[in-house]
């Protein structure tokens, strides 16, 4: 029986997504041409891969203008936000603050003081509103 479609985005819907959250709603051949730029791709995979991201919700379709245009359906802050809700469940057992430390210990040579600084401020704003 094959597996049930994620409704969380793969590394190319997410490149897809990444392009319309830059450039706003764009044609399957806009979208297609900034693909094509990275990788070899073909406009009819293009295409197919945005029906699979409309039928996922990931994406939304404008029929009302020619070309028809494709927007994602949802802030990449609200996307991004699902996948780490997601990773956290799954890789996590829930326990966000094991993801927190993970992903700043996996980065500690690459994050600047301006970096961990604004992530000290984040801390102490979220220690503030818990009082």
């Amino acid at each position: 029986m094959p597996r049930k479609p994620s409704p969380h985005p793969n590394e190319l819907e997410l490149r897809i997504l990444t392009i319309l959250w830059d450039r706003g709603a764009c044609s399957a051949r806009d979208i297609h041409e900034s693909l094509a730029s990275e990788r070899d791709t073909r406009m009819s995979s293009t295409t197919k891969m945005l029906q699979v991201m409309v039928d996922k919700g990931l994406v939304a379709r404008d029929d009302a203008q020619r070309p028809i245009r494709f927007a994602a359906a949802q802030p990449q802050e609200a996307t991004q936000r699902n996948i780490v809700d997601d990773l956290i469940q799954r890789a996590f057992g829930g326990a966000a603050e094991r993801l927190i430390l993970r992903a700043v210990e996996s980065q500690s040579d690459k994050l600047s003081a301006e970096q961990l600084a604004e992530i000290r401020r984040f801390i102490a704003r979220l220690e503030r509103d818990a009082k």
